[in-house]
């Protein structure tokens, strides 16, 4: 049975390098990861090629749950475009495109078959809400 796909995205006012390198960089990832104000990343590891691997730990920031997210990179081209496989197996494409200044990124992923795919897309929407606020801001 083919994993049904979810798509979320948004267009951050700022250039697609900016885009790229607080999108990868540890640093920056620790900062905006998360969908809402009471949970936070306090560790980020990305080692960025194809075959490299990626961790994040996800916590609510009151310590009562948290959450290990990674995977390993199947594709990566500079500042267009990054498809990894989770460590459940499912898959994410994830696309930049710039222009005029401003950087439309597009997450495409297999949502998975606990929860609702609704609650998938929203919370997935929220930490890219999230990314474009920091960005934004930075």
């Amino acid at each position: 049975m083919e994993p049904t796909k979810v798509t979320v995205a948004a267009t951050i006012n700022a250039p697609i390098e900016k885009v790229w390198e607080y999108w990868t960089t540890p640093e920056h990832i620790k900062k905006w990861n998360s969908a809402s104000d009471d949970w936070h990343t306090p560790h980020a590891e990305n080692d960025l090629r194809v075959g490299g691997k990626f961790s994040s730990r996800m916590e609510a920031r009151d310590g009562s749950m948290g959450f290990d997210f990674g995977g390993v990179y199947d594709e990566v081209i500079s500042l267009e475009q990054i498809g990894y496989t989770m460590g459940d197996g499912r898959s994410v494409q994830v696309l930049f495109k710039g222009g005029d200044g401003n950087t439309t990124l597009t997450e495409t992923f297999d949502a998975e078959t606990t929860n609702p795919v609704e609650m998938q897309q929203a919370g997935w929407q929220a930490i890219l809400n999230n990314f474009k606020k920091y960005t934004e801001a930075g």
